[in-house]
């Protein structure tokens, strides 16, 4: 029989668990990097990771309104003011001015209808119905004279809330955004940085993207200001089929949106700031939004440019935009 030598046997032991080991850690990477890649979420649902970085005093919480269930991130007392995320992102986008702004006023960030944490709708995503529930929502928590913020597709339901309930507002800030049926519209649609607009109103985003979230929202998320963990938080917000859908709804309930703002001349006293980063594409139009705004009845319309800012404000200067919001939003 033959004999077998036992520490050659240990030795090749542990050599063997030792690579095993680290094949198991190679597999278990692949994976987290795989599920990063398709828009999966590998840890906590990042709302939960999300809220818990803004420090002491936010809670999430779901309101029912308008038919649907909306999600929230609130702090601080004081003067209400409403958060409207764009695309393609969900409330996290400001995250990092909601710890100076709960100083000095109740900050509340929603996602949007069918985002995040908020329900997904097989309708209702147009921005006069985008207003309605942003109304509700503020009626439900006892919110009153509410400033509301909206960038982007936020900012087109901002300036809908404005036409819809002017009464309850003190005021609206339009960030980087354009709005459907008011000149320049057209030549917006047109311009090349805007080519995204008539590719989220096919049948195709959903198709290409599925599975793919975390890299087509990359292409807009510059790495300077957004890293890996920021895209897989916003992937996770767009994370199945119905939630992916809703990012293109939006843009789908465009012409409904150019109905509704091209049929309202009626007088409006609320005060109005259009702003945009000034190396974004949108700063070129800000006169003639403004001046478009003025002939639609908005009699108080400022505009402010945020230097060395271009579309994503929030996050490329993030104390501009503070100081902007709490110069308005305060008065």
């Amino acid at each position: 029989m033959a004999k077998f030598n036992h520490k050659f046997l240990k030795k090749a032991s542990v050599s063997v668990i030792g690579t095993f080991l680290k094949i198991a850690g190679i597999i278990v990477l692949a994976a987290r990097l795989g599920a990063l890649a398709l828009g999966q979420t590998v840890a906590k649902p990042p709302t939960l990771t999300s809220v818990g970085q803004l420090g002491g005093g936010f809670e999430a919480g779901l309101v029912k309104a308008n038919g649907t269930t909306l999600h929230y991130v609130r702090s601080g007392t004081g003067p209400a003011v409403i958060l409207l995320h764009g695309f393609p992102e969900d409330w996290y986008e400001f995250h990092r001015i909601m710890p100076g702004l709960a100083k000095r006023f109740t900050v509340l960030a929603v996602d949007l209808r069918g985002v995040g944490g908020s329900a997904t709708t097989a309708a209702g995503y147009d921005a006069a119905n985008l207003a309605e529930d942003i109304h509700q929502l503020a009626l439900q928590l006892h919110l009153e004279h509410v400033y509301v913020v909206g960038h982007d597709i936020g900012g087109m339901v901002a300036y809908a809330f404005a036409r819809r309930y002017p009464q309850t507002a003190r005021g609206v800030m339009i960030l980087d955004a354009a709005i459907p049926g008011i000149e320049p519209w057209e030549e917006i649609k047109a311009h090349p940085a805007f080519w995204h607009i008539r590719f989220h109103q096919t049948d195709l985003p959903e198709k290409l993207v599925a599975g793919r979230q975390a890299i087509y929202f990359r292409y807009f998320l510059s790495a300077k200001q957004f890293t890996d963990a920021d895209v897989a938080h916003y992937a996770e917000s767009y994370r199945d089929p119905e939630h992916s859908r809703t990012a293109f709804e939006f843009y789908r309930a465009f012409p409904d949106n150019e109905k509704f703002n091209a049929q309202r001349h009626n007088s409006i006293a609320l005060p109005f700031v259009l702003g945009a980063g000034e190396l974004d594409a949108f700063a070129q139009f800000l006169p003639q939004i403004g001046e478009a705004m003025r002939a639609h009845g908005c009699v108080n319309v400022r505009t402010e440019v945020i230097k060395g800012s271009a579309h994503y404000v929030a996050e490329e200067q993030p104390e501009a935009l503070a100081e902007l919001i709490e110069r308005y939003a305060g008065r």
